[in-house]
């Protein structure tokens, strides 16, 4: 019964650091998104590492991605299209991805 415990306990374990690196990907990508835009904004500094973290909690809206999505397009109304800002999603994740590990 111990082996089945053990198991269990480290199926359990690879779950939770399964999901804590997808949520710091996540964090990351809506940084370098929030970044990216923030530069098609003209803001720079302060100003676009605050507009960062708006476009990080915005993610907290709802569960996905669209509530993000949908934060920026408007934000950025007409700068870039859809298919731009969802190409940079998928950039910038699977860049937050490779980071997180290479960091290890």
């Amino acid at each position: 019964m111990s082996t089945f415990n053990d198991r269990e306990r480290a199926f359990e374990n690879k779950y939770a650091h399964d999901m804590e690196m997808q949520f710091k990907a996540v964090a990351r990508r809506n940084k370098a998104l929030g970044l990216w835009a923030a530069d098609l904004l003209g803001k720079t500094g302060t100003a676009a590492e605050d507009y960062a973290m708006e476009v990080i909690r915005a993610d907290f809206e709802e569960e996905g991605h669209e509530d993000v999505f949908r934060k920026v397009r408007a934000d950025l109304d007409g700068k870039a299209d859809e298919a731009q800002i969802r190409a940079k999603m998928d950039e910038f994740l699977k860049a937050a991805k490779e980071q997180l590990i290479a960091e290890g």
